[in-house]
């Protein structure tokens, strides 16, 4: 079999299995959100915090609880990584450093998981279990909450109220990550991944020497790792591990888990604003835009050339044999697209245009599908800024699902959409304007800009890959990438509970021969249109100084 064919088949096996999940699992998470009981140990949770799940919040009060919480879990995390020498399960490593360890208590609190240092040479099971895979789920079901209110946004009127934060956080922890999270991981122990609390092993002879592994609860960190869209790997080489993703079924399993909720909460948007129309046209807009990036990127990794790219099938450098350049193309776009940031393969040896592919996949501000709930509202704005657009064209005010766009829902989407890139390119720019930061790069001109300008892409929109090739365990790096993770993440979140609050205010628009309908293909053809000029062309100069410069030369 062809590695071409091969990597097709996967992809239509992927999407089939997608489909088969769409329908339940969507239908599920409404209910979940919809409901009004609390089981047993939901009630045990809300007790210990002191939370009333049944009182409604406006969107300030809402907003107060996701900044509250993932402040104390960045104070948390932090404070479990510097007390790491003094805990048992330690494996003898030290505390982490203040500069690296706000850096990834900032990553993995805002469902970025950039990781500027070595799991396997760093972390004891205290910390990777107690607190990197804790906040896997939590900031997971953080982003779940932020998405549904938003839909109860559109859902309800004449009312501030969003729902609970308390009750959706624990709720998509309880019923939604955790069992799924359970069955996932015993099918990753049954294709080989490890599963154990075990220490420090020497094992064979590597270049004269010993070679060292540790064990650890590598399966369940990585099922809610792809689940919940972190990405942040038990080892250093994440994805690519043997430990981690040990076969072909693995792999593809892998990149199920990364999509399936993201997807999924399309059906649950229009099962909870009563229209499943709508939800099919979000739908039809983020599968359009993942098969298109994932068509490309393989044609611009098996469009070899030169002898020895030939012999082996496409571009293999950076590349694990046992998953070959269709399945790795699959999972880098599958990661960059959502706010995953996991890797199979490493990103720096793509072709050029591939490094594009991903540094564009993450600039559209990963929503198709996006993260585990900013993909949704992320796509969510993107249509308000597209019916908008619409309106000026007829000369009409623009509605969306009955609610009126006006001036101050206008302003709200604007905001969220310039934020990311403020974030993005004013850091590069100071990176490479100040002496010190470039050294940190390996490579120079085109392909080192892009090093730079991946890493801050990454960590402001809260994917957490790395474009490999720079040396980020610096401090200037940690400091500034953690900034800008915290900001791309909470920032953007503050505007959308915001217009959340002002939709569910409104008074519900009745439908008239004029209005746009957002549930034709027509709407969707707008929309992906609107995706790629407005985000899209806002880095377009960036992009043409690293992997188009790069990609043309080569």
């Amino acid at each position: 079999m062809s590695p071409v064919l091969a990597g097709v088949l996967q992809l239509l096996a992927l999407t089939a299995a997608l489909a088969l999940a769409y329908r339940p699992l969507g239908d599920h998470m409404a209910k979940v959100y919809s409901s009004e009981k609390h089981y047993k140990p939901e009630k045990w949770i809300y007790k210990a915090i002191g939370a009333n799940p049944s009182a409604q919040m406006r969107w300030p009060a809402y907003l107060r609880g996701v900044l509250a919480f993932s402040a104390v879990s960045v104070l948390f995390l932090y404070g479990l990584q510097r007390l790491q020498g003094v805990l048992p399960g330690s494996l003898g490593f030290q505390a982490i450093d203040p500069d690296q360890a706000f850096n990834t208590a900032a990553s993995f609190v805002a469902n970025t998981n950039w990781q500027s240092y070595a799991g396997e040479q760093a972390m004891g099971h205290v910390v990777q279990t107690g607190g990197l895979a804790v906040q896997n789920f939590v900031s997971a079901a953080v982003g779940m909450a932020v998405a549904v209110a938003l839909v109860r946004g559109f859902a309800r009127s004449r009312t501030g109220e969003l729902g609970n934060f308390w009750a959706d956080l624990v709720r998509g922890t309880v019923r939604i990550l955790l069992p799924i999270s359970v069955i996932g991981a015993l099918v990753l122990v049954a294709c080989g991944a490890i599963q154990n609390f075990s220490g420090i092993h020497e094992v064979g002879q590597f270049l004269g020497g010993t070679q060292q592994w540790n064990g650890g609860a590598v399966a369940s960190q990585e099922v809610i790792k792809e689940l919940g869209t972190n990405g942040g790997g038990y080892f250093n080489a994440n994805s690519a591990h043997p430990f981690e993703n040990p076969t072909p079924f693995s792999n593809l399993f892998e990149i199920f888990l990364i999509l399936v909720i993201p997807f999924a909460l399309t059906r649950t948007f229009g099962r909870m604003v009563g229209n499943l129309r709508q939800g099919y046209a979000i739908l039809a807009t983020m599968a359009t835009i993942w098969l298109g990036f994932t068509a490309l990127m393989m044609w611009t990794e098996f469009a070899h050339h030169g002898p020895a790219l030939q012999a082996a099938g496409g571009a293999m450098e950076g590349k694990e044999t046992r998953f070959g350049v269709g399945a790795s193309a699959i999972f880098s776009v599958a990661t960059t697209l959502t706010s995953t940031g996991a890797v199979n393969s490493f990103h720096s040896s793509f072709t050029g245009l591939g490094g594009g592919i991903q540094l564009l996949g993450m600039q559209l501000g990963e929503i198709a599908p996006g993260g585990v709930g900013s993909g949704l509202y992320g796509m969510l704005v993107m249509a308000i800024i597209a019916v908008f657009i619409a309106g000026l064209m007829v000369g009409r005010t623009p509605e969306y699902l009955g609610k009126k766009i006006g001036t101050r829902e206008i302003k709200f989407a604007a905001c969220y959409i310039l934020v990311t890139p403020a974030l993005v390119l004013g850091f590069t720019a100071a990176a490479m304007a100040l002496p010190t930061p470039p050294h940190s790069m390996l490579n120079s001109g085109a392909h080192g800009f892009s090093e730079v300008l991946y890493a801050y892409t990454s960590g402001a929109n809260n994917n957490g890959s790395a474009f490999g090739g720079l040396n980020a365990d610096t401090q200037w790096f940690n400091s500034t990438i953690g900034i800008a993770m915290l900001l791309g993440r909470f920032l953007p979140m503050v505007f959308v509970l915001a217009l959340a609050g002002s939709l569910a205010e409104q008074k519900p628009v009745p439908e008239t021969a004029g209005t746009l309908r957002t549930d034709k293909p027509l709407y969707t053809g707008l929309l992906v249109g609107t995706i790629l000029i407005v985000t899209g062309l806002t880095y377009f100069p960036a992009l043409a100084l690293g992997p188009l410069a790069e990609g043309l030369a080569s």
